[in-house]
């Protein structure tokens, strides 16, 4: 009788989890086992798109481990009881200095896509970007959230359907406009090669075979309405309705000739902040605010583009220094826990964003997903806080870290 009473004193049994969703989030515990498992349910070639970078995926792993190359110099005995995270960025008010990125073709990933994401960061209170490139249209979106929403931009040759796109973003309430810079041509990306990757997936044997291997995934494809480029269907002849090799939609719709000389068209059509999204050197960032846009978004399209590009966060102190106070720093690239961005408000930036991290979540669990997530963002960003002895964001500088080389 003992010996039962010891091992009931010692030994308890986990409660059985019935919600599958519930079940999957409850083994994540960083951005790596997001990852994971949306690798197991997700085809192989959806996987691929979402996850891979461009060419030797270089820049793709340099992204994340720079931000291992910084060390936190940590006070100590500072009353940490209360921490604040909140921020405004472009004086609205948001949460924390978090912004989700722009990515496209969303719901490839779940049949929700934009619209789980959109009331995920709602639900946090800080902004969420559509891309032009999205699966859901910028109505949709407007319809299920009330939250800080932005745009993105890729400056098609057809300039009146780029007009007409962000006159819809304004209508609905959308409050900035990035400007994607850095995809005159299409970085070469491999895995997607390698796969014949199209958008939308092209059914072929090869495709039958991955859908049968993730069910799930295959029947959440089937049971919904057609993924398209929700915000041009009806109005360009590529809306995805048919499957496109990215590539060849980017070489036939974008404008290769898109420069300086276009900020001020862009300024024409919309008086809120614009913010430049693909900036990797100082002389840009400084010709940037010289153009007059209002941020500065320090990125390499997460190694997707030029392979050997350099890390955005490497970036940040520099392009700080050259500008001052005059612009918004959004450090976009590598983030992967709440230290990170920590880490990126020491060196001069706003804010961050983020793009796979949050696709991973989605593939893993829906909106639940996105906002699991979301709050392993939070928590690690409060408890960095609290371990390195700063309050509020405000207390956040450069002599929190230093650069171990």
């Amino acid at each position: 009788m003992g010996m039962i009473k010891t091992f009931r004193s010692v030994v308890q049994f986990d409660s059985i989890t019935l919600d599958p969703v519930e079940r999957r989030l409850k083994k994540a515990a960083c951005i790596e086992d997001y990852r994971k498992i949306a690798k197991r349910r997700l085809p192989f070639g959806v996987f691929d798109y979402i996850d891979g970078g461009a060419e030797d995926e270089r820049t793709l792993a340099s992204n994340t481990a720079t931000f291992g190359d910084i060390e936190f110099k940590p006070r100590v005995l500072r009353d940490v009881s209360n921490i604040d995270t909140s921020t405004t960025i472009f004086g609205r008010p948001s949460s924390m200095p978090l912004i989700l990125a722009p990515t496209g073709f969303t719901r490839i990933a779940h049949s929700q896509g934009e619209l789980a994401v959109a009331r995920a960061a709602a639900s946090f209170g800080i902004p969420w970007s559509l891309s032009t490139m999205g699966t859901r249209s910028i109505e949709e979106v407007a319809a299920v959230s009330d939250g800080e929403k932005w745009f993105q931009v890729y400056t098609w040759k057809d300039r009146g359907l780029v007009k007409d796109l962000i006159g819809r973003a304004k209508e609905s309430g959308f409050t900035a406009i990035w400007l994607t810079v850095d995809t005159a041509v299409l970085g070469r990306r491999e895995r997607d090669v390698r796969r014949g990757m199209t958008l939308p997936p092209k059914i072929g044997l090869g495709t039958l075979i991955d859908g049968a291997i993730h069910p799930s995934w295959t029947l959440d494809f089937l049971r919904n309405d057609p993924i398209t480029f929700a915000n041009v269907v009806g109005k360009n002849d590529e809306d995805g309705s048919t499957a496109v090799s990215l590539a060849d939609h980017v070489a036939r719709q974008f404008d290769q000739a898109l420069s300086w000389d276009d900020i001020g068209w862009l300024r024409s059509v919309w008086g809120g902040p614009i913010v430049l999204k693909g900036i990797q050197t100082v002389a840009d960032a400084k010709q940037a605010i010289e153009a007059g846009v209002e941020g500065i978004g320090l990125s390499n399209h997460g190694g997707r583009q030029l392979d050997d590009a350099p890390a955005p966060i490497s970036l940040v102190e520099p392009v700080r220094q050259e500008i001052g106070d005059a612009g918004t720093i959004i450090c976009d690239g590598g983030v992967r826990r709440g230290s990170d961005i920590v880490k990126a408000l020491a060196l001069g930036a706003d804010a961050v964003s983020l793009g796979r991290p949050y696709f991973y979540a989605l593939a893993a669990g829906g909106q639940r997903g996105v906002e699991h997530m979301l709050d392993f963002m939070r928590s690690g960003l409060e408890r960095t806080m609290a371990l390195s002895g700063v309050r509020s964001l405000a207390e956040i500088d450069r002599d929190l870290v230093r650069w171990k080389r």
